[in-house]
């Protein structure tokens, strides 16, 4: 087993190991994952080590457990998958993801964004980022803040120019925040690469990509940060989980 996050629990280690060879093709076009026990015995790792590795990994949706036959990738495995269902699981992909600061903060006017933040003003501050799974870039990200708030991260090394880390900019911001982060109003739409976007994603302008607006509110209701990204969808997958309420 790779020796990558050996602090780690045992079952994460094999199912971080398992979700990177589903992503190199090993179990495409139906293939078969091998079987408890073959794991067990590869590996020198319990049973129950191994059934924890597989939930793990039918529970984000990399793969899937068919009665009686065994244990499948999903049509979508290897692509980057977030489940999201709360503030706190948007700033949790910094725990497997890495940010590269494309453009660092500066001063400007926006009236569209300062009228998304409701700002009195038409002077935003604006940051613009990519984040990479396994050294792929899968999204290109524009975040607009107020001055007040950008004043608050503008001199901190994670948003230099060039500069990688593995925050998130809500996750870097809400620390130095008087109140907290506690709604994020998204909106998902459709839409296609224009140059710049293309350029930074790696793909053919015009290419269909994935609009995810998100604007952050903290606990008066003032809106602190509006996030607007572009997914490649062939390296993105967005899931989120509803339920009834009352069940």
């Amino acid at each position: 087993m790779s020796e990558v996050g050996q602090s780690e629990p045992a079952y994460k280690v094999l199912a971080a190991e398992l979700r990177s060879h589903i992503a190199q093709g090993r179990y495409k076009g139906g293939v078969r994952l091998p079987t408890e026990s073959e794991l067990s015995q590869e590996y020198g790792l319990s049973r129950q080590t191994v059934r924890r590795a597989f939930l793990e990994l039918v529970t984000e949706g990399s793969v899937y457990r068919v009665p009686g036959r065994g244990t499948f990738a999903t049509e979508n495995a290897g692509q980057y998958l977030r489940q999201l269902g709360s503030i706190d699981d948007l700033m949790n992909l910094s725990t497997d993801t890495e940010m590269q600061v494309l453009e660092s903060p500066s001063r400007r006017v926006d009236l569209e964004a300062a009228g998304r933040l409701r700002l009195d003003t038409d002077v935003v501050y604006r940051i613009v980022f990519q984040r990479f799974h396994d050294g792929v870039p899968f999204v290109v990200t524009t975040v607009s803040w107020p001055e007040s708030v950008a004043r608050l991260v503008i001199d901190a090394p994670e948003v230099k120019s060039g500069a990688t880390s593995d925050h998130t900019m809500i996750g870097l911001l809400e620390p130095h925040l008087q109140y907290p982060i506690e709604e994020c109003a998204q909106s998902i739409t459709a839409t296609t690469a224009d140059a710049d976007t293309a350029r930074r994603l790696g793909c053919p302008e015009g290419h269909a990509v994935l609009r995810v607006d998100r604007l952050y509110t903290d606990s008066r209701g003032r809106a602190v940060e509006l996030a607007v990204s572009y997914f490649l969808p062939e390296h993105y997958t967005y899931r989120v989980t509803l339920r009834r309420s009352g069940l």
